[in-house]
Formats: C-alpha cells, structure tokens, sequence
C-alpha cells in the first residue's frame, strides 16, 4: 500500500481559474489541470526567486517531493502551450495558509484579517461569499 501523501501548505489560492489559448487555428480540445501545490512551487521557484529548499520549507513538504511537484506543474504548463490545451486549476492536496473566500458575485478570492468578523467581500462588498473547500473549484 502506498504510503499517505502529506498535505501541502499553499499560501494563497490562484488568482485565476484557468486560462485559455487565444488565436489557436482550430478548437480547443481538452484540458490539463494545475493543482493548487503545483501552482503554488511554480510561484515560489519562479516567480519568488527561491530555491527548492526554501520553497519545500514554506511549503511543509521534502525538498524531493517539491522538485517532484515543480517538474509536474513545468510539464503541465509546457503540454498546455505545446498542445493548445486551456490550463485549469483544482485544489489538489493542499492546505490552505488561512481561511479563504470566493465572492460569489464578482469571484474574487480573499482572506480576512483576524480582526474583522463582518464576513464581505471587500470589492464589491457582497455578502454572496463562500469559503474555498477541497471542493470548490
């Protein structure tokens, strides 16, 4: 039996929930989807600048298992382009930093600062919000 996968920490949820090709000569056919995790050591390797290292620290995980993530999302991402694939996002075995919501109405994802208890969505100040679980999308 293998062995159990230990949650990965994420930060923050993406700021999107995909992206699709543009100017493709044909229709667009399939998908591949982006886990929260390999998202989240895309962002810190290359975008943040940090090493494996400091990336699986922040992360919780073993510097392995983070070059494993990061070689999957960097395959993913060049199978995307390469094949005109619209790239999709999905929570994965992630664990969020802190509690995080989507505002049904405008859908942008946001956290609370520990001292505000009035649960709105700070753009359009909605109360349509809902939490993002393992389920949400």
């Amino acid at each position: 039996m293998p062995r159990r996968k230990r949650l990965r920490k994420v930060v923050a949820p993406p700021g999107f929930k995909g992206y699709k090709p543009y100017g493709t000569s044909g229709k667009v056919t399939g998908h591949v989807e982006l886990l929260y995790e390999e998202y989240e050591a895309i962002k810190l390797v290359d975008y943040d600048g940090m090493n494996h290292l400091e990336a699986s620290k922040l992360m919780g995980i073993s510097r392995p298992t983070m070059a494993r993530i990061y070689e999957e999302a960097r395959k993913k991402i060049a199978k995307a382009l390469v094949e005109s694939k619209e790239i999709k996002t999905a929570f994965g075995n992630a664990w969020l930093d802190k509690s995080w919501y989507v505002c049904e109405q405008c859908h942008t994802k946001f956290n609370l600062p520990d001292n505000i208890t009035q649960q709105a969505c700070p753009l359009c100040s909605s109360f349509n919000i809902n939490a993002i679980t393992k389920t949400s999308k």
